[in-house]
């Protein structure tokens, strides 16, 4: 059976909007994906039937708030296919992945190595370096192929006894390579390393099973997989969890206050300090649920259809190159280009003139644009969602662009 995406744009109300004049074509999902009816109507529910703060109170509203919110736990849960008590909701991935580098990074030493690659989202490499400044920790960078993909080949050598940590972009946000994991972990596991993915661009096209995966942290955004602003996931192996020291302290997180001395609570509550994102937390509960219920085989065959007809008409137009894989291949929905002689925000802003809105500039990833010379590409980023005339559209702006802007 084909994959009916009109009727998983219906779902979409943004999507059949006219504004300005013109219809939406929604090609950046890689830095904010849109919102189906089943998230808008589960937060809605939240803040016009149930709010209130969650965990402490014993009157009605508190315990539906509270209720609401453990079940979006047990959604991403089950997403993941892990445990709800694994499930830590921070402020997004880079939340995220901030809690690993001050949390997991209070057990390292000065003198252990962290594996990163040129490839990494600026999520994936600044709080490193901010740890590196605390702590004396070193930082090593896997280098990149000729076709945007990290070289794991070079991967044995980079590995060494004080390497603690293997921390990747599970799928880049510029290249849409995805990432070996086997062979990571496999190498990881030779010198006693730990696994991180950052998931951003993975996570919202279908769910995961991370024991399989076998890593050790998983982190994700809930703007990115169809979900509210504010909210995202951090995943980790109970036993570290465990181990890990709290990143903000306040309420909820604590076991016993003193004036003397405060004992903490046990993970997740031990990362969740404050009123969490309670709203977008229920959001994204309900949009992992909605994630879950779609045919991801079709969808992905699907995607990559929408990737191979963008391509195949990028390379139809002269002066015009792609960065990253040239096959369907081990790739997720994400293909970003230049076109000679033209700055990719002269191409964005041109295309936004026949509707389609793209992404343009180093997509927080200036190292990777370093490695090959460029001052940034333009980025078309695909959903389920989106269909041929996004595409054509997109197509039809790049060539007006290459006729007029050089």
């Amino acid at each position: 059976m084909s994959f009916d995406v009109a009727a998983v744009r219906r779902q979409f109300p943004i999507l059949s909007e006219i504004i300005d004049g013109r219809p939406v074509h929604y090609l950046d999902n890689g830095a904010s994906a849109q919102a189906p009816l089943a998230v808008l109507d589960a937060v809605r529910t939240y803040e016009t039937t149930s709010r209130a703060n969650v965990l402490r109170g014993v009157h009605r509203l508190a315990e539906r708030a509270t209720e609401a919110y453990e079940n979006a736990r047990i959604e991403v849960a089950r997403f993941l296919g892990v445990q709800p008590l694994e499930i830590v909701f921070t402020g997004g991935c880079t939340a995220a992945i901030n809690l690993v580098a001050y949390s997991y990074g209070q057990l390292l030493q000065r003198g252990d190595r962290i594996l990163l690659s040129e490839l990494e989202h600026h999520s994936n490499i600044v709080p490193w370096q901010l740890l590196r400044q605390r702590s004396g920790i070193e930082l090593d960078m896997l280098p990149v192929t000729i076709d945007g993909r990290i070289d794991l080949e070079a991967l044995p050598r980079m590995l060494s006894d004080q390497t603690r940590l293997v921390s990747l972009a599970h799928v880049s946000n510029v290249t849409g390579a995805l990432v070996d994991v086997r062979a990571v972990v496999e190498a990881a596991k030779t010198v006693g390393a730990r696994v991180m993915l950052d998931g951003a661009q993975r996570a919202p096209h279908g769910p995961l099973d991370l024991p399989a995966l076998g890593v050790d942290f998983y982190a994700f955004a809930g703007h990115k997989a169809y979900g509210p602003n504010g909210v995202g996931v951090l995943w980790a192996r109970p036993e570290v969890l465990e181990a890990m020291p709290p990143f903000h302290g306040g309420g909820s997180m604590i076991d016993r206050v003193t004036l003397a001395e405060t004992t903490w609570a046990p993970p997740p509550r031990r990362f969740e300090a404050g009123t969490p994102p309670i709203g977008p937390a229920i959001g994204l509960g309900a949009a992992c649920k909605w994630m879950a219920a779609l045919d991801w085989s079709a969808a992905h065959e699907h995607e990559m259809a929408l990737v191979q007809r963008l391509m195949d008409g990028l390379q139809g137009i002269d002066g015009t190159r792609i960065l990253g894989p040239g096959s369907l291949q081990n790739r997720y929905p994400v293909v970003s280009f230049m076109l000679d002689g033209v700055h990719p925000h002269d191409v964005a802003q041109t295309v936004d003139a026949f509707g389609v809105a793209v992404r343009a500039g180093h997509h927080c990833a200036q190292p990777l644009m370093d490695r090959f010379d460029l001052d940034g590409t333009t980025r078309a980023s695909m959903a389920p969602y989106n269909d041929n005339d996004d595409i054509d559209a997109l197509l039809a702006g790049v060539k007006h662009a290459a006729k007029t802007l050089r």
